[in-house]
């Protein structure tokens, strides 16, 4: 009996550190390392995230995000570094956790006080290139943004 009490005491500490951590499994999200610290799409909703959203009418958006074909015309390039060989074993970590980390989600529903990104292949604020297969390119135009909130102020290290 005092085994199932122990047991059965142990599950809510277990789920309390998983949720603590703001992810159920060990994959890294999409993130962008900016010097100390990093910005990412969030995965919970007390990670108290920056919120933007899409439109698909130009004259609605705050922001606008052009998609390049070549990454060396992007502001900001995400791609898949696939190597095909069998003895190959990923390295990506993803990046840190700190008190400093600042999450982004997509919200479904556009607001004035936040940006509002509309995404084409017409010259705009920034340039996006991906080539992706983990990554969309909602996701990565999240996460350019909420590095970046205002134009021309990008500084980015590493994906």
């Amino acid at each position: 009996m005092l085994h199932l009490r122990m047991l059965a005491s142990a599950i809510p500490l277990l789920a309390v550190g998983v949720l603590a951590g703001g992810q159920f499994t060990s994959a890294s999200q999409p993130c962008i390392a900016i010097g100390h610290t990093s910005v990412q799409l969030a995965t919970a909703p007390w990670q108290s995230p920056q919120h933007v959203s899409f439109t698909d009418d130009a004259n609605r958006a705050t922001v606008r995000v052009q998609l390049v074909d070549r990454p060396e015309l992007a502001d900001f390039a995400v791609a898949d570094d696939v190597d095909a060989s069998a003895d190959a074993t990923p390295t990506r970590k993803g990046c840190p956790i700190t008190a400093a980390t600042r999450y982004v989600t997509i919200a479904a529903h556009e607001k004035a006080s936040e940006p509002v990104i509309y995404l084409s292949e017409q010259p705009g604020d920034y340039r996006l290139y991906v080539n992706s297969t983990r990554v969309s390119i909602r996701d990565a135009a999240a996460l350019l943004i909420g590095a970046a909130p205002r134009p021309g102020k990008l500084v980015l290290s590493q994906l």
